[in-house]
């Protein structure tokens, strides 16, 4: 949660733009997605108002979230006012698994399965998996494979041409983003799941430059911490975003 206030601040400090802030910071429960969710519902059906609010304008949205588990209310919205538009998944992870095929019960592991119905998290669906293009997945489960495979969703996987895979993944078609920074090598930027074999700033700059060819629909950036270690020194986010400046200048 200071992670991506930490971003919203920078992104503020570049734009002028002061963000809209949803819920206040509270500590993790880590009691399993059941209850994790149902205590989480109000703050996300806040941020999907919000959503709602800015698509609805035909406006391009950038947010920072805390947790991927962000994304059961982001892409329903995404779905609803774009469905245009394919959604770019940067993670280390599917965040395909179900309820029922999730080994760990982590709610942040079903961010795409809720939105595109394979289980209900009421906060709705919409989202076709033929619209998921995934990249830098590195660390997948047997069930998230198979769902891959079985609905032959693009993955750019993170070595050889990115850009021209990217490219032809996305199709032309309008893009809106999600951003775990665990897609990056570990060491990069601080997150709390680090993942070797990963994207580098450069690489993460140069997928940006194919998508700013696209119509940009928005953004969401997860996963950022706000320091290496719980207490250290603030780590700042301005690289990451120097990164992501082909999108933010959108």
């Amino acid at each position: 949660m200071p992670g991506a206030r930490a971003i919203g601040e920078a992104l503020a400090r570049r734009t002028g733009i002061a963000p809209f802030v949803v819920g206040t910071p509270e500590p993790a429960l880590n009691t399993g997605w059941r209850e994790e969710l149902d205590v989480a519902l109000p703050a996300l059906k806040q941020v999907q108002a919000r959503f709602d609010d800015v698509l609805a304008k035909g406006d391009v949205s950038i947010a920072a979230t805390s947790r991927c588990a962000v994304s059961l209310a982001t892409l329903p919205a995404v779905a609803r006012h774009r469905p245009d538009a394919c959604i770019v998944w940067f993670d280390a992870h599917g965040d395909l698994n179900t309820p029922e095929a999730s080994a760990s019960g982590f709610l942040g592991g079903l961010a795409i399965s809720g939105p595109a119905g394979l289980w209900d998290s009421g906060l709705g669906a919409g989202l076709s998996l033929d619209r998921l293009v995934l990249v830098g997945q590195r660390d997948l489960d047997p069930f998230e494979q198979d769902l891959i495979d079985r609905h032959g969703i693009p993955l750019v996987e993170p070595r050889g041409d990115l850009a021209a895979e990217l490219r032809k993944a996305i199709a032309g078609r309008p893009v809106y983003v999600h951003l775990d920074c665990d897609v990056l090598n570990p060491g990069v930027v601080p997150t709390d799941y680090a993942c070797e074999g990963g994207l580098s700033l450069a690489d993460l700059r140069a997928c940006c430059e194919v998508i700013a060819e696209q119509a940009f629909v928005g953004i969401e950036i997860a996963e950022f911490q706000y320091a290496w270690e719980p207490g250290g020194e603030a780590f700042s986010p301005d690289p990451l975003l120097d990164a992501l400046a082909p999108l933010l200048a959108r």
